[in-house]
Protein backbone atom coordinates (compact mmCIF):
# COMPACT_ATOMS: atom_id res chain seq x y z
CA UNK A 1 0.00 0.00 0.00
CA UNK A 2 1.33 3.43 -0.95
CA UNK A 3 1.81 6.18 1.59
CA UNK A 4 0.89 9.47 -0.01
CA UNK A 5 1.75 13.02 1.03
CA UNK A 6 -1.36 14.74 2.42
CA UNK A 7 -2.69 18.09 1.28
CA UNK A 8 -5.55 19.69 3.22
CA UNK A 9 -7.32 22.24 1.05
CA UNK A 10 -8.73 25.41 2.67
CA UNK A 11 -9.68 28.71 1.02
CA UNK A 12 -7.30 30.58 3.34
CA UNK A 13 -6.27 30.72 6.97
CA UNK A 14 -6.70 34.42 7.77
CA UNK A 15 -9.45 36.18 9.73
CA UNK A 16 -11.79 36.22 6.73
CA UNK A 17 -12.05 32.41 6.81
CA UNK A 18 -12.03 31.94 10.59
CA UNK A 19 -14.65 29.41 11.64
CA UNK A 20 -15.02 25.98 13.21
CA UNK A 21 -14.46 24.25 9.88
CA UNK A 22 -11.08 25.93 9.41
CA UNK A 23 -10.05 25.07 12.96
CA UNK A 24 -10.93 21.42 12.35
CA UNK A 25 -8.91 21.24 9.12
CA UNK A 26 -5.84 22.84 10.70
CA UNK A 27 -6.14 20.53 13.70
CA UNK A 28 -6.55 17.50 11.42
CA UNK A 29 -3.44 18.44 9.47
CA UNK A 30 -1.53 18.64 12.75
CA UNK A 31 -2.83 15.27 13.97
CA UNK A 32 -1.81 13.63 10.68
CA UNK A 33 1.82 14.70 10.97
CA UNK A 34 3.89 11.53 11.01
CA UNK A 35 1.12 9.47 9.38
CA UNK A 36 2.23 10.44 5.87
CA UNK A 37 5.53 11.36 4.20
CA UNK A 38 4.49 15.03 4.44
CA UNK A 39 1.41 17.06 5.43
CA UNK A 40 0.63 20.45 3.91
CA UNK A 41 -2.18 22.99 4.22
CA UNK A 42 -2.87 24.30 0.71
CA UNK A 43 -4.96 27.43 0.04
CA UNK A 44 -7.05 27.99 -3.07
CA UNK A 45 -8.82 31.35 -2.67
CA UNK A 46 -6.10 33.53 -1.15
CA UNK A 47 -2.36 33.26 -1.58
CA UNK A 48 -0.51 33.28 1.74
CA UNK A 49 3.21 33.61 2.45
CA UNK A 50 4.83 30.26 3.11
CA UNK A 51 1.85 28.16 1.94
CA UNK A 52 1.41 26.38 -1.41
CA UNK A 53 -1.44 27.52 -3.66
CA UNK A 54 -3.69 25.05 -5.45
CA UNK A 55 -3.50 26.36 -9.02
CA UNK A 56 0.30 26.53 -8.84
CA UNK A 57 0.57 22.92 -7.72
CA UNK A 58 -1.81 21.70 -10.42
CA UNK A 59 0.29 23.42 -13.10
CA UNK A 60 3.52 21.96 -11.72
CA UNK A 61 2.41 18.34 -11.22
CA UNK A 62 1.01 15.97 -13.81
CA UNK A 63 -2.02 13.87 -12.89
CA UNK A 64 -2.40 11.65 -10.89
CA UNK A 65 0.56 12.96 -8.90
CA UNK A 66 1.84 11.57 -5.62
CA UNK A 67 -0.36 13.42 -3.13
CA UNK A 68 -3.71 12.61 -1.53
CA UNK A 69 -5.87 15.74 -1.52
CA UNK A 70 -8.50 16.37 1.17
CA UNK A 71 -11.39 18.72 0.35
CA UNK A 72 -13.90 19.86 2.94
CA UNK A 73 -15.32 23.33 2.34
CA UNK A 74 -19.05 22.75 1.79
CA UNK A 75 -20.23 24.60 -1.28
CA UNK A 76 -16.70 24.63 -2.79
CA UNK A 77 -16.43 20.84 -2.93
CA UNK A 78 -17.91 20.17 -6.42
CA UNK A 79 -15.60 22.72 -8.08
CA UNK A 80 -12.55 21.44 -6.18
CA UNK A 81 -13.33 17.88 -7.23
CA UNK A 82 -13.55 19.00 -10.85
CA UNK A 83 -10.13 20.63 -10.59
CA UNK A 84 -8.70 17.50 -8.97
CA UNK A 85 -10.24 15.00 -11.39
CA UNK A 86 -7.83 12.13 -12.01
CA UNK A 87 -5.93 12.70 -8.76
CA UNK A 88 -6.30 10.81 -5.46
CA UNK A 89 -8.78 12.80 -3.37
CA UNK A 90 -11.04 12.30 -0.36
CA UNK A 91 -13.91 14.36 1.01
CA UNK A 92 -13.48 15.30 4.67
CA UNK A 93 -17.22 15.75 5.24
CA UNK A 94 -18.32 18.07 8.04
CA UNK A 95 -21.95 19.06 7.40
CA UNK A 96 -24.43 17.35 5.11
CA UNK A 97 -27.26 18.61 2.94
CA UNK A 98 -25.35 20.65 0.35
CA UNK A 99 -27.15 18.78 -2.42
CA UNK A 100 -24.21 17.67 -4.56
CA UNK A 101 -23.28 14.09 -5.44
CA UNK A 102 -19.74 12.75 -5.43
CA UNK A 103 -18.01 11.23 -8.43
CA UNK A 104 -17.67 7.46 -8.27
CA UNK A 105 -14.80 6.31 -6.09
CA UNK A 106 -14.31 9.46 -4.00
CA UNK A 107 -13.85 8.32 -0.36
CA UNK A 108 -15.70 10.09 2.44
CA UNK A 109 -14.19 10.73 5.86
CA UNK A 110 -17.20 11.82 7.93
CA UNK A 111 -16.75 13.78 11.15
CA UNK A 112 -20.05 12.51 12.61
CA UNK A 113 -22.25 9.45 12.38
CA UNK A 114 -25.01 11.74 11.15
CA UNK A 115 -22.86 12.79 8.18
CA UNK A 116 -21.68 9.20 7.71
CA UNK A 117 -25.30 8.07 7.42
CA UNK A 118 -26.05 10.82 4.91
CA UNK A 119 -23.24 9.69 2.60
CA UNK A 120 -23.95 6.03 3.32
CA UNK A 121 -27.31 6.71 1.69
CA UNK A 122 -26.12 9.10 -1.03
CA UNK A 123 -22.82 7.39 -1.96
CA UNK A 124 -23.17 3.78 -0.75
CA UNK A 125 -20.37 2.48 -3.02
CA UNK A 126 -17.78 5.03 -1.92
CA UNK A 127 -15.20 4.05 0.73
CA UNK A 128 -16.66 5.46 3.96
CA UNK A 129 -14.87 6.13 7.25
CA UNK A 130 -15.89 7.80 10.51
CA UNK A 131 -13.21 10.18 11.80
CA UNK A 132 -14.63 12.36 14.59
CA UNK A 133 -13.18 15.70 15.53
CA UNK A 134 -10.81 15.93 18.46
CA UNK A 135 -11.30 18.01 21.58
CA UNK A 136 -8.30 20.29 21.93
CA UNK A 137 -6.29 19.77 25.09
CA UNK A 138 -6.99 23.39 26.03
CA UNK A 139 -10.53 22.41 27.03
CA UNK A 140 -10.73 20.95 30.51
CA UNK A 141 -10.40 21.77 34.16
CA UNK A 142 -12.53 24.50 35.65
CA UNK A 143 -12.55 24.10 39.44
CA UNK A 144 -12.46 27.83 40.28
CA UNK A 145 -15.16 30.46 40.63
CA UNK A 146 -17.75 30.72 37.88
CA UNK A 147 -19.16 34.25 37.81
CA UNK A 148 -21.33 33.63 34.73
CA UNK A 149 -24.58 31.80 35.48
CA UNK A 150 -25.58 31.31 31.84
CA UNK A 151 -23.38 31.64 28.72
CA UNK A 152 -24.78 31.79 25.19
CA UNK A 153 -22.85 31.76 21.90
CA UNK A 154 -24.94 34.16 19.85
CA UNK A 155 -24.02 33.26 16.26
CA UNK A 156 -25.97 29.99 16.01
CA UNK A 157 -28.47 30.66 18.76
CA UNK A 158 -32.21 30.72 18.13
CA UNK A 159 -34.62 33.65 18.31
CA UNK A 160 -36.37 31.75 21.10
CA UNK A 161 -33.23 31.82 23.25
CA UNK A 162 -32.36 35.45 22.48
CA UNK A 163 -35.83 36.99 22.62
CA UNK A 164 -37.73 34.89 25.17
CA UNK A 165 -35.50 32.70 27.30
CA UNK A 166 -32.62 35.08 28.10
CA UNK A 167 -34.81 38.03 29.18
CA UNK A 168 -36.79 35.69 31.42
CA UNK A 169 -33.59 34.26 32.95
CA UNK A 170 -32.35 37.79 33.68
CA UNK A 171 -35.66 38.59 35.37
CA UNK A 172 -34.94 35.68 37.70
CA UNK A 173 -31.70 37.34 38.69
CA UNK A 174 -29.26 35.16 36.75
CA UNK A 175 -26.04 36.59 35.36
CA UNK A 176 -26.27 36.01 31.59
CA UNK A 177 -23.39 36.63 29.18
CA UNK A 178 -23.52 36.65 25.37
CA UNK A 179 -20.45 35.55 23.45
CA UNK A 180 -20.32 37.32 20.10
CA UNK A 181 -17.62 36.98 17.48
CA UNK A 182 -14.46 34.91 17.64
CA UNK A 183 -12.89 34.14 21.02
CA UNK A 184 -9.22 33.11 21.07
CA UNK A 185 -9.54 31.27 24.40
CA UNK A 186 -13.02 29.78 24.43
CA UNK A 187 -11.94 27.29 27.10
CA UNK A 188 -11.26 30.10 29.56
CA UNK A 189 -14.74 31.52 28.89
CA UNK A 190 -16.37 28.11 29.46
CA UNK A 191 -14.48 27.70 32.72
CA UNK A 192 -16.11 30.94 33.90
CA UNK A 193 -19.67 29.68 33.22
CA UNK A 194 -21.98 27.38 35.14
CA UNK A 195 -24.49 26.70 32.34
CA UNK A 196 -23.98 26.86 28.55
CA UNK A 197 -26.94 27.11 26.17
CA UNK A 198 -26.53 25.79 22.61
CA UNK A 199 -29.65 25.88 20.44
CA UNK A 200 -28.58 25.55 16.80
CA UNK A 201 -31.55 23.73 15.20
CA UNK A 202 -33.22 26.86 13.78
CA UNK A 203 -29.90 28.21 12.48
CA UNK A 204 -29.15 25.08 10.46
CA UNK A 205 -32.73 24.71 9.21
CA UNK A 206 -32.46 28.22 7.75
CA UNK A 207 -29.04 27.45 6.27
CA UNK A 208 -30.36 24.24 4.70
CA UNK A 209 -27.42 22.14 5.88
CA UNK A 210 -26.68 20.19 9.04
CA UNK A 211 -24.87 20.72 12.32
CA UNK A 212 -21.73 18.93 11.22
CA UNK A 213 -20.33 17.90 14.57
CA UNK A 214 -21.22 20.25 17.41
CA UNK A 215 -17.89 20.85 19.13
CA UNK A 216 -18.95 23.68 21.50
CA UNK A 217 -21.26 21.55 23.71
CA UNK A 218 -18.58 18.87 24.16
CA UNK A 219 -15.93 21.52 24.80
CA UNK A 220 -18.21 23.08 27.41
CA UNK A 221 -18.76 19.68 29.05
CA UNK A 222 -15.00 19.16 29.17
CA UNK A 223 -14.71 22.47 31.03
CA UNK A 224 -17.23 21.44 33.69
CA UNK A 225 -20.32 23.26 32.42
CA UNK A 226 -23.90 22.05 32.50
CA UNK A 227 -25.07 22.03 28.88
CA UNK A 228 -28.59 22.70 27.64
CA UNK A 229 -28.69 21.94 23.92
CA UNK A 230 -30.79 21.10 20.92
CA UNK A 231 -30.33 17.55 19.60
CA UNK A 232 -30.37 18.16 15.86
CA UNK A 233 -28.12 16.36 13.39
CA UNK A 234 -24.68 15.43 14.76
CA UNK A 235 -25.51 16.69 18.25
CA UNK A 236 -27.60 13.53 18.62
CA UNK A 237 -24.43 11.48 18.03
CA UNK A 238 -22.90 12.50 21.33
CA UNK A 239 -25.37 14.28 23.61
CA UNK A 240 -27.60 11.85 25.48
CA UNK A 241 -30.65 13.82 26.73
CA UNK A 242 -30.80 13.87 30.51
CA UNK A 243 -27.45 12.12 30.89
CA UNK A 244 -24.75 14.18 29.16
CA UNK A 245 -26.80 17.25 28.30
CA UNK A 246 -30.30 18.60 28.78
CA UNK A 247 -32.78 19.54 26.08
CA UNK A 248 -33.35 23.23 25.50
CA UNK A 249 -36.82 24.29 24.40
CA UNK A 250 -38.41 21.31 26.10
CA UNK A 251 -42.04 22.05 25.42
CA UNK A 252 -42.65 25.21 27.47
CA UNK A 253 -40.76 28.32 28.52
CA UNK A 254 -41.45 27.64 32.21
CA UNK A 255 -39.86 24.18 31.95
CA UNK A 256 -36.67 25.73 30.58
CA UNK A 257 -36.65 28.49 33.17
CA UNK A 258 -37.08 26.12 36.10
CA UNK A 259 -34.42 23.65 34.96
CA UNK A 260 -31.80 26.23 33.91
CA UNK A 261 -32.29 28.23 37.11
CA UNK A 262 -31.90 25.06 39.18
CA UNK A 263 -28.76 24.07 37.25
CA UNK A 264 -27.19 27.50 37.78
CA UNK A 265 -27.88 27.37 41.52
CA UNK A 266 -26.90 23.73 42.15
CA UNK A 267 -24.51 22.97 39.30
CA UNK A 268 -23.02 19.75 40.69
CA UNK A 269 -26.42 18.07 40.73
CA UNK A 270 -26.86 18.66 36.99
CA UNK A 271 -23.43 17.62 35.70
CA UNK A 272 -23.02 14.31 33.82
CA UNK A 273 -21.99 11.16 35.65
CA UNK A 274 -18.15 11.34 35.59
CA UNK A 275 -17.52 7.92 34.02
CA UNK A 276 -19.99 8.65 31.22
CA UNK A 277 -18.38 12.00 30.48
CA UNK A 278 -14.88 10.53 30.54
CA UNK A 279 -15.86 7.89 27.97
CA UNK A 280 -17.14 10.63 25.67
CA UNK A 281 -14.04 12.78 26.08
CA UNK A 282 -11.67 9.82 25.68
CA UNK A 283 -13.27 8.86 22.36
CA UNK A 284 -12.62 12.40 21.10
CA UNK A 285 -9.14 12.83 22.54
CA UNK A 286 -6.36 13.75 20.14
CA UNK A 287 -4.71 10.34 20.54
CA UNK A 288 -7.97 8.48 19.75
CA UNK A 289 -8.72 10.66 16.74
CA UNK A 290 -5.16 10.35 15.46
CA UNK A 291 -5.63 6.57 15.46
CA UNK A 292 -8.86 7.04 13.51
CA UNK A 293 -6.95 9.07 10.93
CA UNK A 294 -4.31 6.35 10.69
CA UNK A 295 -6.93 3.70 9.94
CA UNK A 296 -8.85 5.92 7.51
CA UNK A 297 -5.74 6.81 5.53
CA UNK A 298 -4.88 3.13 5.16
CA UNK A 299 -8.33 2.50 3.65
CA UNK A 300 -8.16 5.54 1.35
CA UNK A 301 -4.63 4.85 0.13
CA UNK A 302 -5.44 1.21 -0.56
CA UNK A 303 -8.49 2.33 -2.56
CA UNK A 304 -6.46 4.77 -4.67
CA UNK A 305 -3.71 2.19 -5.26
CA UNK A 306 -6.34 0.00 -6.90
CA UNK A 307 -7.91 2.83 -8.93
CA UNK A 308 -4.58 4.26 -10.12
CA UNK A 309 -3.55 0.76 -11.24
CA UNK A 310 -6.58 0.69 -13.55
CA UNK A 311 -9.43 -0.86 -11.55
CA UNK A 312 -12.79 0.86 -12.02
CA UNK A 313 -14.52 2.15 -8.86
CA UNK A 314 -18.01 0.90 -8.13
CA UNK A 315 -20.85 3.25 -9.01
CA UNK A 316 -24.06 4.02 -7.13
CA UNK A 317 -27.43 4.17 -8.88
CA UNK A 318 -27.53 6.95 -11.45
CA UNK A 319 -29.91 9.89 -10.84
CA UNK A 320 -32.23 8.84 -13.66
CA UNK A 321 -32.51 5.30 -12.28
CA UNK A 322 -33.31 6.73 -8.85
CA UNK A 323 -36.03 8.97 -10.31
CA UNK A 324 -37.49 6.08 -12.31
CA UNK A 325 -37.44 3.81 -9.26
CA UNK A 326 -39.32 6.41 -7.20
CA UNK A 327 -41.96 6.85 -9.89
CA UNK A 328 -42.39 3.11 -10.20
CA UNK A 329 -42.81 2.79 -6.43
CA UNK A 330 -45.49 5.50 -6.42
CA UNK A 331 -47.36 3.81 -9.25
CA UNK A 332 -47.30 0.49 -7.39
CA UNK A 333 -48.67 2.10 -4.23
CA UNK A 334 -51.54 3.66 -6.18
CA UNK A 335 -52.47 0.44 -7.95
Amino acid sequence: MSQRPLRFLVPGTGDRFRCGGLSVELQSARLCEGLAPSVEVVTYRRREPGRPFLSDLLKQERSPGEALWLVSWGFHVPELLRQLRGRPVAYHAHSSGYGFDLPAGVPVLAVSRNTLGYWGDRAPRAPLQWVPNAIDSGFGGGTGERPIDVLVQVRKSSAYVREQLLPALRQRGLQVELQQGWVDDLGDLFRSAKVVLYDSADHWRRAGVSEGFGLPPIEALACGCVVFSSFNHALADTLDPGHLAWQIGRGTLSADLDRITAAARATQQWLPEPALLQRLLASHSESAVRQRWREALEVVNDHWDRVVSGEQPLKALSPWRLRWGRRLSRLRRRS
